[in-house]
C-alpha cells in the first residue's frame, strides 16, 4: 500500500536522523550530573511525569516515552534567518514524521488486531521489536549505550512494569473496540493523573485546573453511551492505560527525583532500557495468558487466503516499528518546541488519528459519539494549558 511505501522510506531517514541528532532535548554537556524529575504530558497529550537533564543551567526536554511532554524548552534563537527556517523545516519535518508514525502503528495496529485476535502476543511482538532497532545503534557505537548497575534497574523495574500497562492495555483497548474509542477514552488520562498525584503524593492543583476535567469527564460520558462499538473491554483495557501512564508518572517522581541513574541514560536511551525491560515482562504474561496459540492461528490466517506468511508478518512488524518510531520522533519533536505549541500539536495529533483511523477502517460514528469526543480532547488542551499557566504562576511566587 502507499502507506507502507512511504512508511518503509520514511523509517531509513528517521535511523539516520535520530542516530546523528544533537539536540538541545538530549546532548547532555560534561557537566550534566544528574536527572530531576517533571511533571509533563505524554506525547498522546496526557500528563505524566518524566526525568529532565538539567543542561548548561537550562532544563531540557527530555522522554516521550509516555513519560514525557509538556513540550521542550524554547528554540534557541539564532541571528540567521536561513537557520531560522531551517530550524523551522525541522521541526515540521519531526511532527509531520510523529503523526504519520503514529497513524501508521494506530492502523497497522488494528489490521493486525483484526486477522489476529492474540493482543497479549501483539504487543510483546512489538515492544520486541524495538529491541531491533537499538541494539544495532548501541553495538556500532551510533549512540552510546547506557551503563546500569543492579540498583538503577531495581529503581526502573516498577516504571518498567507501569510501561508495560500503559502498552498492553492500549492494545487490547485497540482490538476490543474501535481505534476512534480507545483514543476518546484514553484522552481523559489527566483526570486519572490528577487523582493518584493527590493521592499519593498530595498535590493539589488550582481549581481553574480541575475546572478542566470536567468536559473531559462528560465528553468521554457522553462518547461512550453513543459510542456504536462500545465494549466493555474496550473501555477497562484504555483506562488500564490511563491509570498506568499515570502511575508511572507518579513513580518516575517518587523513585527518581535527584537520583543518578547510571551512565548514558538521556531520554531516548531510557525508553530503550524501559522498552528491554517491558519486552522481558510480557514474555512469560503471554505465554500464561495466550500461550503459542497465535503460532497455529496465523498458519489458519494465511490457510484461509486472507494474507501470505510475507504480508503477515511484514504487516506484524511495521506494527512494532512504526510503535518504536513514533516515540523515537517525538523525542525530536518534542524537544523543540514550547508547552503551549505542544499542547496544540497533541490535540491536533490525536483529531487526526481519530479521524485517520474513521477513514481507514469506515468505522461509523454517531452524532453523540462526535459531539462527546470533540468535548473531551477540547478539555484535554484546556488541561494542558491551564497546567502550563500555573507552573508559570508557582514560578513567580
Amino acid at each position: 500500500s502507499f502507506l507502507t511505501m512511504i512508511f518503509k522510506k520514511t523509517i531509513a531517514i528517521l535511523a539516520l536522523t535520530v542516530s546523528g541528532a544533537n539536540t538541545a532535548a538530549f546532548a547532555l554537556s560534561k557537566s550534566t550530573t544528574k536527572t530531576l524529575a517533571t511533571s509533563r504530558t505524554s506525547p498522546a497529550g496526557l500528563k505524566t511525569t518524566c526525568p529532565r537533564f538539567v543542561n548548561n543551567g537550562s532544563v531540557q526536554s527530555s522522554t516521550a516515552l509516555g513519560l514525557s511532554a509538556e513540550g521542550g524548552a524554547k528554540p534557541v534563537e539564532t541571528s540567521s534567518s536561513t537557520s531560522d527556517v531551517m530550524e523551522q523545516l525541522k521541526v515540521g519535518g519531526y511532527f509531520a514524521f510523529w503523526y504519520l508514525f503514529n497513524i501508521a502503528y494506530n492502523i497497522y495496529n488494528k489490521k493486525s488486531l483484526n486477522a489476529l485476535d492474540f493482543p497479549w502476543t501483539i504487543a510483546t511482538i512489538q515492544m520486541a521489536t524495538g529491541i531491533f532497532y537499538f541494539v544495532p545503534l548501541w553495538l556500532t557505537g551510533l549512540r552510546k549505550a547506557p551503563k546500569l548497575s543492579l540498583d538503577d534497574l531495581k529503581t526502573l523495574f516498577p516504571i518498567a512494569l507501569c510501561h508495560t500497562g500503559v502498552h498492553v492495555g492500549a492494545v487490547i483497548a485497540l482490538g476490543a473496540g474501535a481505534v476512534s474509542f480507545a483514543h476518546i477514552v484514553k484522552a481523559s488520562e489527566p483526570v486519572v493523573t490528577c487523582g493518584l498525584n493527590a493521592l499519593l503524593l498530595g498535590q493539589i492543583l488550582p481549581m481553574k485546573v480541575y475546572a478542566t476535567l470536567l468536559p473531559i469527564i462528560g465528553g468521554v460520558a457522553i462518547a461512550s453511551m453513543k459510542e456504536l462499538s462500545f465494549t466493555m473491554l474496550a473501555l477497562a483495557s484504555a483506562m488500564l492505560s490511563n491509570v498506568s501512564s499515570a502511575a508511572r508518572g507518579v513513580l518516575s517522581k517518587k523513585t527518581m527525583s535527584g537520583k543518578e541513574i547510571g551512565e548514558n541514560l538521556d531520554a531516548q536511551n531510557l525508553y530503550a532500557v524501559l522498552t528491554a525491560m517491558s519486552t522481558a515482562i510480557l514474555i512469560p504474561l503471554m505465554l500464561a495468558i495466550e500461550g503459542t496459540g497465535m503460532f497455529s492461528a496465523f498458519s489458519k490466517v494465511v490457510e484461509a487466503g486472507e494474507f501470505t506468511k510475507k504480508s503477515l508478518a511484514t504487516l506484524l512488524g511495521l506494527g512494532g516499528l512504526s510503535y518504536y518510531a513514533y516515540n523515537e520522533v517525538a523525542f525530536l519533536a518534542l524537544g523543540k518546541v514550547n508547552p503551549v505549541t505542544h499542547a496544540v500539536g497533541n490535540t491536533i495529533k490525536r483529531v487526526v488519528i481519530i479521524v485517520a483511523s474513521v477513514i481507514a477502517f469506515k468505522t461509523p460514528m454517531s452524532t453523540g459519539s462526535i459531539i462527546g469526543s470533540s468535548i473531551a480532547i477540547a478539555g484535554t488542551l484546556l488541561y494542558s494549558l491551564a497546567m502550563n499557566a500555573s507552573k508559570k504562576e508557582a514560578k513567580k511566587t
